[in-house]
C-alpha cells in the first residue's frame, strides 16, 4: 500500500512538474503577448495620433483652400466685369471707327471732288487767261491803230 502511494505520490509529483512547466510557459507566453499587446496598444495611440493630427492639417489645407478659392473666384468676377467694361469699350469704338471711316470716305469724295473742281477752274482760268491775253493783244493793237490814226 506504501508503494502504491508511493506511485501516486511520484505522480502526482510528475504531474505538478508538467503543471508548473506548463505555467511556466503560458507566463512567458502571457508576458509575450502582454508585451505585443503593449507595442501594438502604442503604435495604434501613435498611429491614431498621426491620423488626428494628417486629419487636423487636412482641414487646415481645406481652410487654406477655400479662402484662396474666394480670393480667386472675387478677382475671376472682378477680371469677367473688367471683360464685360472692356467689350462694351471695344463695341463703342468700332462703332466709332465705322462713323470715322464713313466721314473719312466722304472727306475722300469731297476731296476728289473738290480737285476735280480745281482741275475744271485751273482749266477755266486758262482759258481765260488765254482770252485776256488775246484781248489785252487786240487792245494793244486798236491803241496802235488809234495812235497812228491820229
Amino acid at each position: 500500500r506504501l508503494s502504491e502511494q508511493q506511485q501516486e505520490i511520484n505522480s502526482l509529483m510528475q504531474r505538478k512538474n508538467a503543471v508548473d512547466e506548463e505555467n511556466a510557459r503560458l507566463k512567458n507566453e502571457f508576458g509575450n503577448l502582454n508585451r505585443k499587446f503593449k507595442d501594438k496598444s502604442q503604435e495604434l495611440k501613435d498611429t491614431e495620433e498621426c491620423a488626428w493630427k494628417k486629419e487636423e492639417q487636412n482641414r487646415l489645407v481645406i481652410k487654406n483652400l477655400e479662402e484662396e478659392n474666394k480670393g480667386l473666384n472675387i478677382c475671376c468676377a472682378d477680371l469677367l466685369s473688367d471683360l464685360e467694361k472692356l467689350r462694351k469699350q471695344e463695341a463703342q469704338w468700332k462703332r466709332e471707327k465705322s462713323g470715322s471711316d464713313a466721314r473719312i470716305k466722304n472727306l475722300k469724295t469731297d476731296l476728289a471732288e473738290t480737285r476735280d473742281q480745281i482741275k475744271s477752274l485751273h482749266s477755266i482760268c486758262s482759258n481765260l487767261s488765254s482770252q485776256v491775253a488775246v484781248k489785252q493783244e487786240e487792245l494793244l493793237q486798236k491803241d496802235c491803230d488809234a495812235v497812228r490814226a491820229k
